[in-house]
């Protein structure tokens, strides 16, 4: 699934691309996404793109009339090409800029979405999301107080969205072996100051993976169609029975709540 750093690279491949031009048509060729693609949508036909910004794992292209909200689901990307540029099997809806290039929606698996709402952030997708992770409202003393005596383990606490944006399986692991916290201790058995330590790693991984493109672990490519590569610097996510890359003790892997997490027992308590 398309995570924050893939989702940040891929609105930093589009947006001086779009910012300002005129949406001259929007074409739906598959409408049944995770939700059916409204019909409301025909409204930014005509419209300038005024910003295009990122919520979570949301891309947001505004104009005077209202917003589309683009999410790429498991297996979305957004692709820009020329248009008239032969349009793939799962190309399901398309945006076109000024007569001459197309933004399109690529979803083999079609748990995307394309919506449209005039005021997206009061949406029921995006209405009670937690801060961004890069921003200064994300801080330990927001995490402290929200884990409160909670037992919920902290690897599921920095996963939920409402606690947090963002942070997903991948770079969760990582940042917690960062931090040297283990994914089952519970959230209320974490100090301020280990709470500091770790949104210090979750700042610190999700910008490294921004800054190198995003992780490739299956169908991801930004907007360029180039492929991420963050997969190459993992420190303990897919590398279970390989020695820790700090003390070489065995990194262990085991499931939470139906997702792998990765840890080193040693480094991790």
């Amino acid at each position: 699934m398309p995570e924050l750093p893939e989702v940040e690279t891929t609105l930093r491949g589009i947006h001086p691309h779009l910012l300002q031009q005129k949406i001259t048509a929007v074409r739906v060729y598959q409408p049944k996404l995770r939700w059916a693609v409204p019909d409301e949508l025909q409204t930014i036909i005509g419209q300038r793109v005024l910003s295009v910004k990122r919520r979570a794992k949301y891309l947001l292209i505004e104009t005077k009339l209202g917003s589309v909200i683009i999410h790429l689901g498991m297996s979305g990307s957004l692709r820009l090409c020329d248009k008239g540029t032969t349009r793939q099997k799962h190309d399901h809806v398309e945006f076109e800029i000024n007569q001459q290039q197309v933004l399109r929606l690529h979803d083999p698996r079609r748990f995307g979405c394309v919506l449209f709402s005039q005021d997206p952030l009061q949406h029921k997708l995006l209405i009670n999301l937690g801060p961004e992770p890069l921003l200064d409202a994300f801080t330990a003393k927001h995490l402290y107080q929200r884990a409160g005596q909670r037992k919920v383990s902290i690897k599921s606490f920095i996963m939920d969205a409402k606690n947090v944006v963002g942070v997903g399986n991948i770079y969760a692991n990582e940042a917690l072996f960062m931090a040297g916290i283990s994914p089952k201790i519970a959230v209320g058995c974490i100090t301020l100051k280990r709470y500091q330590l770790l949104v210090d790693a979750i700042k610190q991984v999700l910008a490294d993976a921004i800054k190198q493109g995003g992780t490739t672990l299956n169908d991801f490519v930004n907007a360029d169609g180039d492929t991420g590569y963050f997969q190459l610097k993992l420190n303990v996510y897919g590398q279970n029975d390989k020695p820790c890359s700090q003390c070489e003790t065995m990194i262990i892997k085991l499931v939470q709540n139906q997702r792998a997490s990765f840890y080193c027992p040693q480094c991790q308590s």
